[in-house]
């Protein structure tokens, strides 16, 4: 039997892996306090947060917690590489056991809610 797909951001983190709740409970409350105009929603089956367009979203993996967001740049990516974290182009990948990057998630989002002003 397939599992439902979530229709609000609650119902996915609460039918996550238990590992990842408390990741993406944070990641959340992050996004939410730090631009509390966005938007909170499910699309592409994730939770995905909106501010004049797309702020950004987060998925669970097998064994980490994806966190996606088009303002991350090559400094927030070495600083994070030094701090234990994987990244790609637009990700940042938070294992399970590992504290959430909280100041440089916080300063990334800045950055996107800025770029999404202006555009």
């Amino acid at each position: 039997m397939e599992k439902s797909k979530p229709k609000e951001v609650e119902a996915y983190i609460v039918n996550a892996n238990p590992e990842a709740r408390p990741i993406m409970e944070e990641l959340r409350k992050i996004i939410t306090s730090t631009v509390p105009e966005a938007e909170e929603g499910i699309s592409w089956n994730v939770p995905i947060y909106k501010y004049h367009g797309i702020l950004a979203g987060f998925s669970v993996a097998r064994h980490h917690v994806s966190f996606g967001v088009d303002a991350l740049q090559s400094e927030d990516r070495k600083i994070l590489a030094g701090k234990g974290y994987k990244t790609g182009k637009k990700t940042i990948q938070i294992k399970f056991g590992q504290k959430v990057p909280n100041a440089v998630i916080l300063k990334i989002l800045k950055r996107q809610a800025k770029i999404n002003e202006i555009q």
